[in-house]
């Protein structure tokens, strides 16, 4: 039977652009979300605690501790919010879109990437909050941090992975990558051991990297096609719109523009579960910090072209999915 799934009252009234657990507490969700504000939800008591509103559309969030959050979008700031007094700091802006943000627990640092082809650091502590800026060969697509290793993916299918501590003008990446699949990055994760990450792309395909330069680790390396479907003899491809590792198991959930939700053990290279399909695409996920609740955002991306939306448009939801075996990897016998 279907573990309990939840639907969140109060979403926002746009498109979900991203979904964040706290670090410390299991029932504290943010949502970011292109009807211009950033919701902080409790889980646990189905209630919208706050809401913070911007100038334009909030397309990524992060926390860095269970009282201070982070934001970035289409009007160029960063902001940090203090979520007891519900206060909100500028930090900075880029000079284009802020398209992702990050924080490092590890090094303490706020990591943001812009289409303006810069990674800039941030110390929210500091009066000076802007600490470096690292200038790159492309706009940012997509970014993921695990301990003080930040993997930057950008347009043209490109990769840098750096460590956060040493990021500055005319500083090196620690790696350069080019992407294994043929079409554009549309996702990136961590993986929770932190030995590398996984990619998606818009044309239903999944890669698995290793950080390891090692010919032994990279032999490991594998992509596999995933969201497709074959109606009528016609094969149909959706694009991966979001990943997410488990924190405890280290299996790892895709969400697609099919409205599906899978969870993968990329070691065993298998599907363990694909969810019951959502009436239209699912936007982003993300686990809690213990790994009991997947926060799924389901909301229109126009996969299908504004024809096919009809009465979908505009009506964003967000499921909480109580988890459980499914995402535990499987022995070998």
């Amino acid at each position: 039977m279907d573990q309990k799934e939840t639907e969140l009252s109060s979403p926002p009234f746009d498109s979900v652009s991203s979904l964040e657990f706290s670090p410390t507490s299991p029932n504290h969700l943010l949502v970011a979300s292109w009807d211009t504000s950033l919701h902080l939800y409790d889980i646990a008591t189905n209630s919208q605690k706050s809401k913070y509103d911007h100038k334009a559309a909030v397309l990524d969030c992060a926390f860095s501790d269970g009282g201070h959050a982070f934001s970035g979008g289409l009007d160029t700031w960063v902001r940090e919010f203090d979520l007891e007094t519900q206060t909100t700091n500028h930090l900075g802006q880029h000079d284009l879109t802020v398209s992702q943000v990050v924080y490092s627990r590890s090094a303490n640092s706020l990591v943001t990437g812009s289409f303006d082809r810069t990674l800039r650091i941030w110390d929210p502590r500091s009066p000076t909050p802007a600490t470096a800026t690292q200038t790159l060969p492309e706009r940012v697509y997509h970014m993921d941090v695990t301990g003080t290793t930040v993997v930057v993916g950008m347009a043209g299918r490109q990769f840098h992975i750096y460590d956060v501590r040493k990021i500055s003008e005319g500083g090196e990446p620690l790696q350069r990558r080019e992407s294994s699949m043929k079409f554009m990055t549309h996702a990136v994760a961590c993986m929770s051991d932190g030995k590398g990450y996984a990619t998606a792309s818009v044309e239903g395909r999944i890669a698995v990297e290793y950080f390891d330069p090692s010919p032994e680790s990279q032999s490991k390396k594998y992509a596999f096609k995933c969201h497709r479907q074959t109606v009528n003899g016609e094969d149909h491809v959706w694009p991966v719109n979001a990943l997410a590792f488990h924190p405890v198991h280290n299996t790892f959930a895709s969400a697609g523009g099919d409205g599906t939700v899978s969870i993968w053990d990329h070691t065993a290279k298998k599907r363990l579960r694909q969810y019951p399909k959502y009436a239209i695409a699912v936007q982003d996920i993300a686990f809690n910090v213990d790994g009991s609740h997947l926060a799924v955002g389901v909301s229109n991306g126009w996969e299908n072209g504004p024809e096919q939306a009809g009465n979908n448009v505009g009506t964003p939801r967000i499921y909480i999915r109580e988890v459980g075996d499914e995402v535990k990897q499987k022995t070998k016998a």
